[in-house]
């Protein structure tokens, strides 16, 4: 899901970090590890603290509502993945308040079965448990979860007084975020231990608004799914309108190749002259409407290390470019332009250049604000009127585009790299005008369900700020007209 960037509600996280002036007894009050640490006891965190104990509705702790808390696998990287298996979430998947599905790394079954104490069903919460606060509910029947979240699982009397939706929507709320955040600890990187996140206090929320925010989250859900379907649509319509929706790549056990042919590459490696390449080549020449990308292009340039700051444009760097999509939210951190010529548009092409797993995911930027990227993003700006962005997009993310990602990269296994130089080289099609507005409209259709349903799940989390603020009906009134609008109701 995509949210609008919100510098500012991220910063309110921790604003106003002054301390309060207060008693040693008011210190060691519920501090059994005697944290005297200024982000512990900075007013927002206390005033949140104070605001959810004194909810007219009641209030519980986070542990006696799980019968299951307990970190995930431990010791599993990238050379534990699979092609097939069983989805093994990370903190990136925890971005919305449910599961984003779109980067998710598989796990074969048989490391599955032997942590299955981390196995998470449908239904199920899992949190962040470092760097920073996160929560989702889970929406996949099964799948495990990385040491850097939570696997949690609500106990019996979790289930009698808390949807998880509800649950989650108060967690990724303003007031959950900062008492989250207040038992995160560490000096390095943050982390929450268990204990710590057993402590973090939840309003006891009605039964009648709790039905609303699940209502919200289920909606969002189907919006999501709208957007895949959109999103496929337009992939489909670009390979059949191409001839390449049944194509079989050639794969001989060997192949030969002219010294010619190498030395122009400027390559000797085996995999860059694979026969799939050159067919995909050979028929994309025969269409008479290919040509070198470089031709539609103004701007093909990496971005920079970025100068952070707490005030800026947002910074796009490779996580951020996935399905399709550059996400701008709370995640994005912030970074000063400075002298700096390269900013992104409207309208620009991203490209991944580095990354195992993302190297060569591309994304239309569709979002009104510009923004930075950094030295993992490659800017692609066409020429005006001689290729659809979007279109673009598309076809560098399908199986014509991908298969060029994969035959100039560069590099070793340790840091493989793929050059604004090379991506210059790639055979474009340049589908007929109507071709291209099918495809637009396809992923236009995507772009805007996504909105929606992260609309939907951003006024979920607000209507909980409002329940504790002001009281459950207020709550709910103003939920009835964010929801009109989020899904266009008259």
């Amino acid at each position: 899901m995509n949210r609008p960037f919100d510098a500012a509600r991220y910063a309110g996280l921790l604003e106003g970090l002054e301390v309060s002036e207060l008693r040693l007894s008011d210190v060691r009050r519920d501090n059994g590890k005697l944290r005297i640490d200024s982000g512990y006891f900075a007013k927002p965190m206390l005033a949140a603290d104070k605001e959810v104990r004194a909810y007219t509705g009641g209030h519980d702790e986070l542990g006696p509502l799980f019968s299951r808390f307990v970190k995930g696998i431990f010791d599993i990287n990238a050379e534990s993945y699979s092609e097939t298996g069983v989805p093994f979430l990370r903190i990136l998947n925890l971005r919305s308040g449910v599961i984003d599905d779109s980067n998710l790394a598989l796990i074969p079954e048989t490391i599955h079965e032997t942590e299955k104490k981390t196995e998470l069903r449908r239904g199920d919460i899992v949190l962040s448990k470092t760097a920073y606060p996160a929560a989702s509910v889970v929406t996949l029947n099964r799948c495990n979860t990385s040491q850097d979240t939570i696997a949690t699982r609500l106990s019996p009397y979790g289930k009698s007084v808390f949807a998880p939706e509800a649950l989650v929507a108060y967690l990724n709320s303003n007031l959950g975020e900062r008492l989250l955040q207040r038992q995160f600890q560490g000096n390095v990187q943050l982390h929450l231990s268990l204990d710590d996140g057993r402590k973090v206090p939840v309003p006891r929320l009605g039964q009648r608004l709790q039905a609303c925010i699940v209502d919200c989250f289920q909606t969002a859900i189907t919006f999501h799914d709208e957007a895949k379907t959109a999103q496929a649509r337009g992939e489909r319509q670009l390979l059949s309108a191409l001839g390449l929706a049944d194509w079989q790549p050639p794969q001989p056990l060997s192949y030969v190749r002219r010294s010619r042919d190498a030395f122009a590459a400027g390559r000797l490696d085996a995999e860059h002259f694979k026969p799939s390449y050159v067919e995909l080549e050979a028929h994309l020449r025969a269409t008479g409407r290919s040509c070198a990308l470089q031709t539609l292009l103004t701007v093909n340039e990496r971005g920079a290390q970025p100068d952070y700051a707490d005030q800026g444009l947002p910074v796009v760097n490779s996580k951020h470019v996935v399905n399709g999509e550059v996400r701008l939210d709370a995640e994005n951190r912030t970074a000063s332009s400075g002298r700096r010529a390269l900013t992104i548009r409207y309208g620009d092409v991203l490209m991944n250049g580095t990354g195992v797993g993302t190297i060569g995911r591309t994304a239309p930027y569709l979002h009104a604000t510009g923004a930075l990227p950094d030295n993992h993003v490659t800017v692609l700006r066409p020429q005006p009127s001689a290729i659809d962005p979007v279109y673009l997009s598309v076809y560098l993310n399908s199986r014509a585009g991908q298969s060029q990602v994969e035959k100039w990269l560069r590099g070793s296994s340790g840091q493989i790299e793929l050059y604004p130089n090379d991506i210059a080289r790639f055979l474009v099609w340049q589908a007929p005008e109507h071709v291209q507005q099918a495809i637009r409209q396809s992923v236009d259709a995507a772009f805007a369900a996504k909105q929606r349903a992260a609309t939907l799940l951003d006024a979920a989390k607000r209507t909980v700020e409002i329940a504790i603020e002001d009281s459950e009906a207020a709550a709910l009134a103003w939920l009835q007209a964010a929801r009109a609008q989020a899904e266009g109701a008259p």
